[in-house]
């Protein structure tokens, strides 16, 4: 009775071991964010980044190159014409 009280403990601190090290750590890099946005500074700081991100962006002659026009074109256009289909 004494090794199978002894294996059911050994088995419960490996698999706290392995969650801990695994999904555990990954949740408290979730919670890490999730406080993160929660606190004023942290919302000023995205705010300012985003603004940043975006002053690169006008800073830029083209926002896209070639293929991408391309794509995009050609997205728009297909979308023009199942529109007009449904009218």
């Amino acid at each position: 009775m004494k090794n199978y009280i002894y294996k059911v403990i050994i088995a419960a601190i490996a698999i706290i071991l392995v969650f801990k090290l695994t999904i555990g750590k990954e949740i408290s890099q979730i919670n890490k964010k999730i406080n993160y946005f929660s606190t004023k500074e942290g919302r000023k700081e995205i705010v300012n980044s985003i603004k940043k991100e975006m002053r690169k962006a006008n800073d830029r002659e083209n926002y896209l190159d070639d293929e991408e026009r391309i794509l995009i074109k050609n997205f728009i256009e297909k979308i023009k014409k199942e529109l007009e289909l449904k009218n």
